[in-house]
């Protein structure tokens, strides 16, 4: 694939360009994992290259899955430098924890049309780090947000543990459940102590264009599906433009990726790693596999309209 490579320094956010092979003029910023030149982030890419557009992958760092304050005006950069290199239109996709950091994207900046949210919470977590500390290979960072607007940190819902017992908590969760891992009890029982502020909630009602809301009942990291159904009836309950689909499924796991796109991973053995990673995968991999099926279906038509038009 052809590739172009920014750097914070000099473009204002660290990303790799996959130019669609055959030609494009629309693109999607893909927020795929650690570091926009890692494996899963190249997948995606090709995936994005078999419906028709060119792919913008994106990351906080090289290699750097932590998240605290990161600027969303890095992505407001990112959509400059495409228009510039000839794209009409700009989208934006996330999984996992940067579905969250695509929908907050997607509500500050309307000159992304499409946003596709996988496993997506619907409001602003405090920042966390990954690495070695203590034993622990995840941290909560004191009075931090994962994400920052104009220098300031948006506000958050601060988790009830701290260093170290956040760890421990998800070592004691996962131990034994079947999952390769289980973070379930940070957001659950922070939202016991809680409520949630109406600022810290993700403005979704302002995103514009089309925006797809995708999660699972059975996913082991966070309440993927209990999320989606905030989403909608809070679009349900204020004034939107954007055209919508809340999409949540009762199996599926943290992976509601297109399986298309997981094909392109692992083109062999993909249920047998799908099993291995999730006790749910393994329970229930006939309904997994149609989620997947479905969602693939359903984010492969949101790109084709939106390249039509």
């Amino acid at each position: 694939m052809k590739k172009q490579f920014s750097e914070t320094e000099t473009d204002g956010f660290y990303a790799t360009y996959y130019e669609n092979p055959n030609g494009a003029d629309h693109a999607v910023i893909g927020l795929f994992g650690d570091d926009p030149n890692d494996y899963m982030a190249k997948c995606g890419a090709k995936w994005l290259h078999r419906n028709g557009v060119n792919a913008l992958c994106v990351s906080p760092g090289k290699k750097n899955y932590s998240h605290v304050n990161y600027p969303l005006e890095r992505i407001e950069s990112a959509i400059r430098w495409l228009k510039a290199h000839g794209n009409k239109k700009i989208g934006i996709m996330g999984m996992s924890t940067t579905a969250m950091v695509a929908l907050a994207a997607a509500s500050y900046l309307p000159e992304l049309t499409l946003t596709v949210s996988f496993t997506g919470s619907d409001f602003v977590w405090q920042g966390f780090k990954q690495g070695k500390r203590d034993g622990c290979r995840e941290w909560p960072v004191p009075n931090a947000s994962t994400i920052s607007w104009k220098g300031e940190p948006l506000p958050y819902m601060p988790f009830v543990y701290e260093h170290p017992t956040y760890w421990h908590k998800v070592e004691e969760e996962t131990k034994g459940s079947g999952d390769i891992e289980r973070s379930t009890c940070l957001f659950i029982d922070s939202e016991k102590v809680r409520s949630h502020t109406e600022e810290e909630m993700i403005k979704v009602e302002n995103i514009q264009g089309k925006l797809l809301l995708i999660g699972a009942d059975d996913d082991s990291f966070w309440e993927a599906g209990k999320y989606v159904r905030r989403m909608d009836k809070r679009l349900q309950e204020r004034p939107h433009t954007c055209e919508y689909e809340a999409l949540a499924y009762e199996h599926g796991t943290h992976f509601v990726l297109p399986e298309g796109m997981l094909r392109i991973a692992l083109p062999i053995g993909l249920k047998f790693v799908m099993r291995f990673v999730f006790k749910a995968a393994k329970d229930y991999p006939k309904e997994c596999e149609a989620t997947r099926k479905d969602i693939d279906r359903r984010v492969t038509a949101a790109l084709k309209e939106w390249t039509a038009k």
